[in-house]
């Protein structure tokens, strides 16, 4: 079974460990942790096992690790095997306003893990495996704690084998639930769609230990309210999800690569609008800005498409007809050796860099959003200015990477370095620059997140996203879970126990 893995060692022992979070720290006693251990549950309460609960992939937190802090701790470690150890802790936790974390994999990158309350983090790796997978209609129930690799390596088992579809960069780090709980997106979206495209029927736990199941009796149902879609994206805010069940796909018998570049990036937006607008979904569609496609490809005068699909022969003829004829002369492209897209399935998934770069000072982080075509060149022209505007910047990119017919998503990357000796420079320039991507995302109305997902970073902008769809959420919350111990200090929602720090 996969293992959540740590971004960065916390330096110094586990004992020395501080919180770097100024909020209220909810306490566990005694007596309530072994309530907690008779569910059945494992429970875990040394410092090593709450040090490693207090943090995932947020890279503000690496810089934090450097200095021996982690954002903030848990009093306690529950780690249950079952749906029902899951419903008999939140039972107690909702009993006694106990807040609870949910986590897995903990590769979430805007801090959505990170128990900012302290309390109950409520680890779901025990909750493992595909429970059945039905090859004539093509589903797989698979419970919420399965890790990406462990999920296809035993689909890949079952009769000829079959696929998810889903490979986000996380792969190797994130499970089913997270997936699920972020609205979460692989690099092969084009062709098999982001995570809510995939779920049929979820199996959720509320705050209060009831057990509900959503959906899932049909690929399509005219039932009231679609409830799977209510907990896919909540966070694990309004519910925790336990188990899913998710539309897979035969792995497919065929593939094919292409690589172009483009004289701008706005001439290769443009093409791959006019391939999805055609009815071509390649599985892989992604655009390079040309400082990206210089860094990832040493291709320092083109922007970098690079393309790759896999389906039924005839479909994928078919798709790739299309690719070519739009990224010909006409559009101001020229075709580059496809073994770019080699380079890129070799280096998709290596975020080794990330670590050593906060380490030596350097501040570094990506944001992605989606928005409708006709924004998107606009778009990407005032970020990139507005971030290389910041005093201290040292690069901004930025690259198109899931498409769609009505739009898509741009992924940009800054880096700044400040003055030697001013410490506070990091958050204060980490603040700035997600600002600065954020308030022009939502200046030309697109959406703030298309698959990292709200967390706490983004915490502070979901009000102004949501507008007055945020007061319906806030209701949401507050019937689901009333005494709100479900990751509070998440989406922006008020919280029982304070302030929420850092937003």
């Amino acid at each position: 079974m996969t293992t959540p893995t740590p971004v960065t060692p916390v330096d110094g022992p586990a004992v020395a460990v501080t919180d770097r979070l100024a909020g209220r720290a909810v306490d566990v006693p005694a007596a309530f942790i072994a309530r907690l251990a008779a569910t059945g549950a494992q429970v875990l309460s040394d410092d090593g096992a709450r040090a490693d609960a207090a943090r995932d992939w947020w890279p503000l937190a690496i810089g934090w690790a450097a200095e021996g802090a982690v954002p903030q701790r848990p009093a306690v470690v529950v780690r249950p095997g079952t749906t029902a150890q899951v419903a008999a802790v939140l039972s107690l936790c909702h009993q006694a306003v106990v807040p609870v974390t949910p986590m897995a994999g903990r590769s979430g990158v805007c801090g959505g893990s990170v128990p900012v309350h302290g309390g109950v983090a409520l680890d779901l790796t025990a909750l493992d495996g595909p429970v059945k997978v039905d090859e004539t209609s093509l589903t797989a129930d698979v419970r919420a704690g399965t890790f990406g690799p462990d999920l296809e390596a035993a689909l890949g088992r079952v009769g000829r084998g079959y696929t998810l579809g889903h490979w986000p960069q996380s792969m190797d780090l994130s499970t089913v639930g997270g997936w699920l709980a972020c609205r979460g997106a692989g690099q092969y979206s084009t062709r098999y769609g982001k995570i809510e495209d995939m779920v049929i029927g979820l199996e959720v736990v509320l705050a209060d230990g009831r057990i509900v199941h959503t959906e899932g009796h049909g690929p399509r149902a005219a039932t009231g309210p679609n409830l799977t879609q209510l907990f896919v994206g909540s966070e694990g805010t309004l519910g925790v999800i336990t188990e899913a069940r998710l539309r897979i796909h035969p792995l497919p018998p065929a593939q094919a690569r292409r690589a172009f570049g483009f004289s701008t990036f706005a001439a290769g937006l443009m093409a791959c609008r006019r391939i999805l607008r055609r009815g071509a979904t390649p599985a892989v569609l992604r655009l390079y800005d040309q400082a990206e496609s210089a860094r990832n490809f040493d291709q320092r005068r083109s922007n970098v498409l690079i393309v790759l699909d896999e389906t039924d022969p005839a479909l994928l003829a078919a798709t790739i007809s299309i690719v070519d004829d739009e990224c010909g002369e006409r559009a101001g492209a020229h075709p580059l050796d496809v073994a770019l897209v080699e380079e890129w399935l070799g280096h998709r998934n290596d975020v080794s860099a990330l670590a050593p770069l906060w380490r030596a000072g350097i501040v570094v982080d990506t944001a992605e959003m989606s928005g409708p075509w006709v924004v998107l060149p606009g778009l990407f022209e005032e970020v990139i200015a507005s971030l290389k505007a910041i005093d201290g910047t040292m690069a901004a990119s930025a690259h198109q990477s899931h498409a769609y017919t009505d739009g898509a998503c741009l992924y940009f990357t800054f880096a700044g370095r400040g003055p030697e000796g001013d410490d506070a420079w990091r958050e204060r320039y980490y603040r700035q620059a997600w600002d600065t991507v954020t308030n022009a995302t939502l200046a030309h109305g697109a959406a703030i997140s298309h698959h990292h997902g709200i967390g706490l970073n983004r915490s502070r902008f979901l009000p102004e996203a949501l507008g007055t769809g945020f007061d319906v959420l806030v209701g949401l919350k507050e019937t689901f879970d009333p005494a709100g111990i479900l990751n509070p200090g998440k989406l922006g929602l008020p919280s029982p126990f304070g302030p929420t720090p850092w937003t």
